[in-house]
């Protein structure tokens, strides 16, 4: 296999188990305050970009 193949797998697989994880938290945060709520939204938002970088540059051999 490819580091292309092998990045778009791990890529899917991440993103599903993330987004699973995601929301099992949000779960957690919605009852709290308004503030509580946005900080965990923004970074939940965000955080998921560092990893995907990362492995589009292995993936294209650049790590």
């Amino acid at each position: 296999m490819t580091r292309k193949t092998i990045a778009l797998a791990a890529g899917i697989a991440g993103f599903i188990a993330y987004l699973a994880v995601a929301v099992v938290l949000a779960d957690h945060v919605i009852g709290l305050h308004w503030a509580a709520g946005l900080a965990y939204y923004l970074v939940a938002g965000l955080i998921w970009a560092w990893p995907a970088a990362w492995l589009v540059r292995w993936a294209h051999g650049r790590s």
